[in-house]
């Protein structure tokens, strides 16, 4: 029987992926680009950066499917709004397919993460949620900052 744990799951780590892509809406190229300090990231790339996490940890390390990430390269994809947009739905419709099929079994299950060990797959999509929801903090206060930016000095 699927369980309503992971069904949660699939809510929140839903909910902060489009929160977090919904941020590029209705921005200039360079505002999607732009920085607001050395080192910090893009709202373009925060989007591709947390849409891919969460496909690792949810698809490759929860379901143990074959994910080929590039963790790097997420930093500077100059992938599309449309293209992320795109890329969104084709990564939330699988970790729902997945997290649709979720036991309480498979959630306590033991699995091997690339960066944190072996934990519960439990605990592998809190991560994912954590880090989803972490980085739609960031992108929405970028976000605050380009339109801040826009609007004429008092």
């Amino acid at each position: 029987m699927p369980s309503t744990e992971a069904d949660a799951f699939k809510r929140y780590i839903s909910g902060s992926l489009a929160r977090t892509v919904g941020c590029l809406g209705g921005l200039s190229e360079p505002e999607i680009d732009w920085r607001p300090a050395a080192g910090a990231s893009s709202l373009r790339d925060l989007a591709v950066h947390s849409i891919a996490n969460a496909e690792e940890n949810v698809i490759g390390v929860g379901a143990g499917a074959p994910i080929g990430r590039a963790r790097d390269a997420e930093f500077s994809s100059g992938m599309s709004v449309d293209a992320i947009r795109a890329r969104l739905g084709d990564v939330l419709g699988r970790i729902g397919s997945c997290l649709d099929t979720f036991t309480a079994d498979d959630l306590d299950a033991v699995r091997e993460h690339p960066r944190r060990g072996r934990l519960p797959c439990r605990e592998v999509l809190l991560v994912a949620a954590r880090h989803a929801a972490e980085h739609m903090g960031q992108a929405e206060l970028t976000r605050d900052l380009v339109l801040a930016m826009r609007e004429p000095s008092a």
